[in-house]
């Protein structure tokens, strides 16, 4: 049989990556919701949320948050190489996956994974309607297509909106396996999907736990790298996303390609904190 005249038809499985123009939004808090112990959903809105863009299920928004002394909220201007801040001021900002964005009722969700006890920690935990937010961004988006035979989604509760978003775009008679990393059983939460979709729900060591503000995050062993040697990976191409601690992320990555013969092109591994460190986000793709 010449092949030429049967040629293959496998799908163009790129990844397309998007740029979008940067803005920044002051935004109020039209509502605060305690999902688990440790999961707080603040509903921000108003009209700067016109032309607010989010198609990558794994985007990131920069938050800015108040002054927390005067409760003063600023937000840079932006010039041709990037913001411009007034001159001695940089609030506290933290990275975010944008769980939903409602263009119709100009609202959006952020959920803020109470940890160690830090700005962004402290805010969510006694966040009110009539609080300001800003918003930055998303600068960019990562679409990953859906027509692989399964999808492998591992992350902790910092990872939750991507996982969500990722499994909400998923269409009817895709296959995925999630394998979430949380506190306990309480901290378990909804990730409704068209696709068939196993949850795998992985609870830290007593010994990780907090106190009042939940994980401290300083227990040893890495639960996610141990649920996934015991987990029985999809057949065929998956593709495999990860969103944890960086070190955790790393190995996760490192077992999926030495391990288990992934295709190194088909995993996303990001870091999303890094245990002794604030404000850090780290790519482990290369």
């Amino acid at each position: 049989m010449n092949d030429s005249t049967h040629p293959t038809t496998a799908p163009d499985r790129t990844p397309q990556r998007l740029r979008h123009t940067l803005r920044f939004r002051a935004l109020d808090v039209v509502a605060v919701q305690r999902i688990t112990p440790h999961l707080v959903r603040v509903t921000l809105g108003g009209d700067a949320l016109e032309g607010f863009n989010s198609p990558g299920f794994d985007d990131h928004a920069k938050i800015f948050f108040p002054d927390e002394t005067t409760g003063a909220l600023t937000l840079p201007t932006t010039g041709p190489d990037g913001p411009i801040w007034p001159e001695g001021v940089k609030p506290t900002m933290r990275d975010y996956t944008p769980r939903r964005f409602d263009a119709e009722a100009r609202t959006l969700e952020i959920d803020f994974a109470l940890h160690v006890a830090g700005p962004a920690t402290r805010w969510a935990e006694q966040a009110k309607p009539g609080q300001q937010l800003g918003v930055g961004g998303p600068r960019g988006s990562f679409i990953v297509p859906t027509d692989f035979d399964c999808h492998l989604l591992i992350g902790d509760d910092t990872a939750l909106p991507a996982i969500f978003r990722r499994l909400g775009e998923l269409p009817a008679g895709a296959r995925a396996v999630v394998l979430a990393e949380v506190d306990g059983p309480e901290d378990h939460v909804e990730l409704p999907s068209a696709a068939d979709v196993e949850v795998i729900w992985v609870h830290r060591q007593d010994g990780a736990r907090g106190t009042s503000t939940g994980s401290v995050r300083t227990g040893v062993g890495m639960p996610l790298l141990d649920a996934l040697r015991n987990t029985r990976l999809p057949t065929g191409d998956f593709h495999a996303w990860i969103g944890c601690e960086s070190a955790a992320a790393k190995a996760l990555r490192a077992h999926l390609i030495d391990e288990c013969g992934a295709n190194p092109k088909w995993i996303r591994a990001s870091g999303y904190w890094r245990r002794g460190s604030d404000a850090t986000h780290d790519s482990h793709d290369q």
